[in-house]
């Protein structure tokens, strides 16, 4: 890319195709011109406030909030993308440590000065853009963006990333899934998750592509859109997105004439969600891997390999090495399980204001993702599982995703998850929860169990849900799994 940060990109779309439809929702849609207008008419209202300071987001997928991160950047702050879905007092304590010069959301936040906007508000500041008045004022190392990490496991940690480092991973990811001109992008995952980021927000514009933004995830508007918006970008996300799409009652009948690449990630892909995609459409799903402190940082292309199962190869300039899980110094020979490290041009450089953290996750000048993995002789990275939700039953270790591939493999099961629950004798059992797209009973699905398991790797028990709980970045939600579990107890 010749733009040295996100802001001259998104000019540079606009410069090239002023009358391309830039975004699109329910409320109706703006060209590259119309969005230019008004995030010029925001960034002269916000730059007094906001120059050299964070704001914070707290906005829902929408065009609102395409126009607000850009408005920030035009006026010279730092955006800080903070999730719509978090809970009120989440919210609360995010914004009491990141002293926000404004907060731009679509109700009323408790702490500091809101500018309303939604996309019923943006009318008044679509104006005619002037160009040559349209000032980037940012370096290629000024804060991009202010993301956050960690959310399931304690108060989310800020990740701020430079305009260098969005920059470099717009150009891996555009390295993994190539883009045309005229795209037309289906996001899924929300714009503040590093996924949805690349889906709906900086990816789109490195071809002045237009961006479809569904009002929420629900599978039949999904199938529709796909169909009737002509996508040819799904930004599905994580495997249970897939799932449940391939789940709608619209999607046997369904014809995607259009779409032509189908991006995965943000959870590792059973063998199962990729054959039944393909069979169903013809079409790959291109599996990558990566995390707000760096992404991607590997992904399945046509040019360079595809392996299902696999989160494909590292992408350019990016070194990938599995080390031991016990000091994480030793580099492991390939095909040998261990923690996933991994340093690139477009890795955070620490968390704010939490050195504790930053010690843990950089070191030796790489980024300890807390994921295992392996490498195998081509170079292909496949996620076992997180490094924290390895079951350990009577001294061997039970990867989750293991059993959950195999679950998935019987006929009558959609949908698996598996967590571990405390066991006086051995230390820990893992339990399986599981979706259906047929009648079967627990019985049927234990006797499965045992012909396909080893008895350390057994379920002790097996739940039947009538659909998987999701965090809102549409992964299976572990800990609200787990919690239950607890509360059987």
């Amino acid at each position: 890319m010749d733009a040295a940060t996100v802001a001259s990109a998104f000019k540079t779309a606009a410069i090239r195709a002023p009358d391309a439809i830039y975004c699109k929702s329910a409320t109706g849609s703006l060209t590259y011109a119309q969005a230019a207008g008004a995030i010029q008419s925001l960034a002269d209202e916000l730059r007094a406030d906001v120059q050299g300071r964070s704001a914070a987001l707290i906005l829902p997928n929408s065009k609102a909030f395409l126009i607000a991160y850009f408005a920030v950047l035009f006026a010279g702050g730092k955006p800080a993308l903070i999730n719509h879905g978090h809970p009120a007092p989440t919210i609360a304590k995010l914004l009491g440590s990141l002293d926000a010069a404004v907060v731009l959301s679509d109700h009323e936040q408790g702490k500091g000065t809101t500018r309303l906007l939604n996309d019923d508000l943006l009318g008044v500041l679509v104006k005619p853009v002037d160009m040559n008045g349209l000032i980037d004022p940012s370096t290629s190392e000024d804060i991009a963006a202010i993301m956050y990490s960690g959310g399931t496991t304690g108060l989310p940690k800020q990740v701020p990333h430079s305009n260098a480092s969005i920059i470099a991973t717009m150009e891996r990811g555009d390295w993994g899934w190539r883009t045309r001109a005229d795209e037309v992008w289906l996001p899924v995952a929300p714009f503040t998750h590093i996924y949805g980021f690349l889906m709906g927000l900086t990816n789109p514009i490195m071809q002045s592509g237009t961006t479809v933004i569904p009002e929420r995830f629900q599978p039949d508007l999904i199938v529709d859109m796909l169909e009737t918006e002509k996508v040819t970008i799904f930004g599905g996300g994580p495997p249970a997105i897939y799932q449940a799409v391939m789940a709608s009652s619209k999607f046997a009948d369904a014809k995607f004439t259009n779409l032509r690449i189908c991006p995965g990630g943000g959870a590792p892909f059973p063998l199962d969600v990729h054959k039944r995609w393909e069979a169903a459409t013809g079409l790959k799903i291109y599996e990558g891997y990566g995390m707000t402190e760096i992404a991607p940082i590997s992904i399945n292309t046509d040019e360079h390999g595809v392996k299902p199962g696999s989160a494909g190869k590292a992408v350019p300039d990016t070194l990938i090495e599995i080390v031991d899980l016990e000091t994480g110094d030793t580099v492991l020979p390939t095909s040998e399980a261990g923690e996933i490290r991994v340093k690139g041009p477009h890795m955070m450089t620490g968390y704010t204001g939490n050195p504790e953290e930053t010690a843990i996750a950089l070191r030796h000048g790489f980024v300890y993702t807390g994921d295992i993995g392996t490498l195998d002789n081509e170079g292909f990275l496949t996620i076992t599982d997180r490094k924290k939700n390895v079951i350990f039953v009577s001294g061997f270790n039970v990867f989750p995703r293991e059993v959950e591939e195999m679950l998935l493999t019987h006929p009558a099961i959609s949908g698996s998850c598996v967590v571990a629950r405390a066991h006086k004798r051995s230390g820990e059992v893992p339990v399986a929860f599981v979706t259906l797209r047929s009648d079967v009973d627990v019985a049927n699905i234990m006797a499965f169990c045992k012909h396909n398991l080893i008895a350390y790797k057994l379920p002790e028990d097996v739940i039947i849900l009538p659909e998987m709980p999701l965090t809102p970045a549409g992964k299976v939600d572990r800990t609200v799994l787990q919690s239950s579990l607890k509360a059987q107890s």
